[in-house]
């Protein structure tokens, strides 16, 4: 078992910056790949940005050159910086991770608010 604790988030203003951390724990050993996900009221949950154990990321085409994920392995954390939101970004933020043979484990997520 993996749990994933999230943290940051909040209230912002469009054009502000928010960073929003996760930390897991347990068999974390078992970790290959962590991530985020977000839901906004009404829409389905959707990828928002992956890092995988080498480092190789993935993002979302609406947050790519605004949002960056990093990780470190060490201690299984893994961060959401997010500039220059905008009020569609507004969503419950999830904490993910994927272990080696697919088995999937989120957070409790936070919320993130951006207001026009």
């Amino acid at each position: 078992q993996v749990q994933l604790v999230e943290s940051g988030g909040g209230l912002v203003q469009a054009g502000g910056s928010l960073r929003v951390s996760c930390a897991a724990s347990g068999s974390t050993f078992n970790i290959n790949t962590m991530g985020w996900y977000r839901q906004a009221p009404g829409k389905q949950r959707e990828l928002v940005a992956t890092i995988n154990s080498r480092g190789s990321t993935d993002y979302v085409d609406s947050v790519k050159g605004r949002f960056t994920i990093s990780r470190v392995n060490a201690n299984y954390t893994v961060d959401l910086q997010m500039n220059s939101l905008k009020p569609e970004d507004t969503a419950v933020y999830y904490c993910y991770s994927r272990s080696w043979w697919n088995r999937d484990y989120w957070g409790q997520g936070t919320q993130v608010t951006v207001s026009s």
